[in-house]
């Protein structure tokens, strides 16, 4: 995540599409912070003119971790800088999940590798 010079937020997601050896995509989606008191509380653009709900539920102090989820609570996703969480995190991550209502039995913990040469 990035802060343009206008206040919206440049972003960029990577992923392979189909697991490891899929062809890689990359988005560039444009967020937009709606609540200014908590910047917590986002649109997220990936194409004109949608835009999808888009909350920081938690951010550990450092940055490193972050749950974003919906006000619908119909998806959330745990955001880390490191490719492995420490099992005590995810689970200390959970129970934030759980207490903001998310239905856990859905979660699906998705496995990462990190290719090197990569930030």
């Amino acid at each position: 995540y990035r802060l343009n010079d206008d206040g919206t937020i440049a972003t960029t997601f990577t992923f392979r599409q189909g697991g490891f050896e899929g062809q890689q995509k990359i988005y560039r989606p444009t967020g937009f912070v709606v609540d200014q008191e908590s910047y917590a509380v986002w649109d997220m653009q990936f194409f004109w003119p949608f835009k999808a709900d888009y909350r920081i539920v938690f951010v550990n102090p450092d940055y490193s971790q972050t749950i974003i989820g919906r006000l619908k609570r119909d998806y959330v996703w745990i955001m880390a800088r490191t490719p492995r969480l420490p099992e005590e995190d995810y689970q200390h991550l959970l129970k934030i999940i759980a207490t903001q209502g998310y239905d856990l039995s859905k979660i699906q913990r998705v496995p990462q590798r990190w290719e090197a040469g990569q930030n």
